[in-house]
């Protein structure tokens, strides 16, 4: 008796890991393709928007789901091999950050993962999705509406500077957004006659040499164009602007809290933290086909009134009223 007990006993401590085992499922892994730098404090990865939206939606890194990661770090041709890494890894979904450049690699890479994309301002001229409101296919995610921005913020930098006959106009040539965005700018230029020239930096060196060249240029006023490569480098620009005491607008907040002077574009974290609510949705089980591409509702107007008094420029009211917040 003793002995067949021992016998049951131990075949069911073999049987019931087995069973436990069947039962679990693996955690989803999320690929993340980023055309920017990784953050200095990694931890910051966790406590940030998409992981935020993505906790609404249930979902915990470490918990009920893992990240890999994979970073550009603004060069631009890195993009196809890492989202061929994540698609040939066979990751559950893959968020792209950083324009269409990551959306477009990771499109390339895989017809039947989900993507969730960001900061795309033409996500259907750039052939991700069929429409807005269907967007077909594997791919969904969040415009930017940077290009139709891009005309405003120089409009705001006009008025700040309204003596002003040239503003500057920096780009990095790499970014399949320049001509496009360029464009609209010219238009807004014409419409407000001032000349403006363009200055080309793709690396850290070559941003030096553009903000020497701005006396040269006579430019009174300096328009950042949205671009994971500078917007990476808020801090530098920030300094690099007080350095040769242009004033400079980007559509960054990150730029004027960093002493930039004014700053001007969609709130991208709430943008991020919806992206990361609808990867939630598609774990869940709905389709990237079936969730609309959404563009921004909320804008930010940021204003450092310290770099305003250092290079000894009034804020006009109109523009103060109009400020979500303003940095003294």
């Amino acid at each position: 008796m003793h002995r067949r007990r021992f016998i049951a006993l131990l075949g069911g401590a073999l049987v019931l890991p087995r069973v436990a085992s069947a039962q679990q499922k693996p955690m989803p892994v999320i690929g993340q393709l980023s055309a920017f730098s990784p953050p200095a404090n990694v931890g910051d990865l966790v406590r940030g928007p998409i992981h935020q939206g993505m906790g609404e939606a249930g979902f915990v890194e470490g918990q009920n789901m893992m990240w890999e990661y994979r970073w550009a770090e603004g060069h631009y041709d890195r993009l196809p091999a890492l989202a061929a890494d994540l698609a040939s890894r066979q990751v559950d979904l893959i968020v792209t950050l950083g324009g269409s450049t990551p959306a477009l690699a990771a499109k390339n890479a895989t017809s039947t993962i989900p993507i969730v994309f960001t900061d795309v301002a033409d996500p259907v001229g750039y052939g991700l999705v069929a429409s807005l409101a269907r967007p077909g296919g594997n791919l969904t995610g969040f415009g930017s509406l940077s290009r139709e921005m891009a005309p405003k913020r120089l409009e705001l930098l006009c008025e700040l500077v309204s003596r002003a006959t040239v503003i500057a106009l920096l780009v990095n040539p790499d970014n399949v957004r320049v001509e496009g965005y360029m464009g609209t700018t010219r238009e807004a230029a014409r419409a407000k006659g001032v000349q403006l020239p363009v200055l080309k930096a793709r690396t850290e060196s070559e941003l030096e040499i553009a903000f020497a060249s701005l006396g040269q240029l006579q430019a009174g006023g300096l328009l950042l164009l949205p671009d994971p490569f500078l917007n990476s480098r808020s801090g530098q620009l920030a300094a690099l602007a007080s350095r040769y005491a242009i004033p400079a607008i980007s559509e960054l907040r990150q730029f004027a809290a960093a002493g930039g002077l004014i700053s001007y574009g969609a709130n991208y974290n709430a943008l991020a933290r919806q992206a990361g609510i609808y990867v939630g949705r598609i774990l869940k089980g709905e389709k990237p086909a079936d969730l609309p591409v959404q563009q921004p509702t909320t804008f930010e107007l940021v204003v450092n009134l310290n770099t305003a008094k250092a290079l000894g420029l009034t804020i006009p009211p109109s523009i103060l009223a109009r400020a979500d917040e303003v940095i003294e």
